[in-house]
């Protein structure tokens, strides 16, 4: 819902501030009370979650449409499914990454780049430069996403599954940090080499997290001596990781329209006539067939390099044939 508001400046120079911030419960307006000055990275976050669900899922049944009002992926993002979990780690993913992304940029007076990271490595480089502060990204989100599920009855099934996809997401983050470096010495000569820690581009995470949700595990609750605990549903799979998934629910198929659940159907979506996968017309069209279409294209073509230095294009037009589900 964050995503979806044209500015937090105007809200948060109210006097309420926080409290006018819809959806946010008790915990977040404290959170956002003491740290103000991140709310601009929490929405740019936010923003970053639906733009990479969008991107990963743009060809299937259901593409991670979003609905006006409170509940911005509509009841998909609560009923305990694999899309679900896949929004809940993707979100908790996006937070860190943008709120780490703030504090090396120095926008934010509480943190800075991550300094922890010092002296000379088992490789034999120095650590040096601005690595990027994660740590300080990660722990902001769990303070901040975490809290809606904490609020509730941690023993719930739903609470767990959310709070362990939360984190999964956090760790795709996490475990694909890179090391940059830059060499000191005479005409270039590497003598000396300084490295820092940068985070991953955040389509890398969500190919990550994608590959995730189609490896997801389906689990159920149960008593595992004084606990409940997510316990697979079927005993002859392996146990899921801290890095996985997980669901509670089968989900539906997502071919016919429910607004209120978030569910647009696939009807007049545009499919791929010769593909076998869950873009091609016969699995996203659900058996009722296409249509197809003559469209034109424009597009550059005939583009020569004029010295010195622009390139000349001339526009030409073509039809294409595009084909849309019934």
């Amino acid at each position: 819902y964050l995503a979806r508001q044209p500015s937090l400046r105007a809200v948060l120079q109210d006097p309420r501030g926080c409290e006018g911030l819809t959806g946010l419960v008790e915990e977040q307006v404290r959170v956002c009370q003491r740290q103000v000055e991140a709310m601009d990275a929490v929405k740019h976050g936010a923003e970053l979650a639906v733009e990479e669900c969008q991107h990963q899922f743009h060809s299937r049944r259901w593409n991670c449409s979003t609905l006006q009002g409170l509940q911005v992926f509509g009841k998909v993002a609560i009923q305990g499914t694999r899309e679900s979990a896949f929004i809940h780690a993707i979100s908790a993913a996006a937070l860190a990454f943008a709120v780490a992304r703030a504090c090396s940029r120095g926008e934010l007076e509480k943190c800075g780049c991550d300094h922890k990271i010092r002296g000379v490595s088992p490789e034999g480089f120095q650590w040096s430069g601005c690595s990027d502060n994660l740590r300080y990204g990660i722990a902001f989100s769990q303070a901040f996403i975490d809290n809606p599920e904490r609020s509730h009855s941690v023993s719930s099934s739903q609470a767990l599954m959310n709070l362990h996809n939360n984190e999964a997401g956090r760790k795709a983050l996490l475990a694909h940090m890179k090391v940059e470096c830059k060499c000191h010495g005479v005409s270039g000569s590497c003598e000396v080499r300084t490295c820092w820690k940068v985070m991953p581009t955040f389509r890398k995470v969500g190919n990550v997290l994608k590959e995730k949700f189609e490896g997801a595990t389906e689990v159920h609750l149960k008593w595992v001596g004084s606990r409940k605990l997510l316990v697979p549903k079927n005993s002859r799979f392996k146990p899921y990781t801290a890095h996985d998934l997980v669901y509670l629910l089968a989900s539906p198929d997502f071919c016919d329209q429910d607004s209120s659940r978030g569910v647009f159907g696939t009807s007049g979506r545009q499919c791929n006539r010769t593909s076998p996968a869950m873009d091609g017309c016969e699995l996203l069209c659900c058996g009722r067939g296409f249509r197809t279409a003559q469209a034109e294209v424009v597009e550059r073509c005939s583009c020569k390099f004029r010295w010195c230095c622009a390139v000349k294009c001339k526009q030409c037009r073509h039809l294409v044939e595009v084909h849309s589900c019934r």
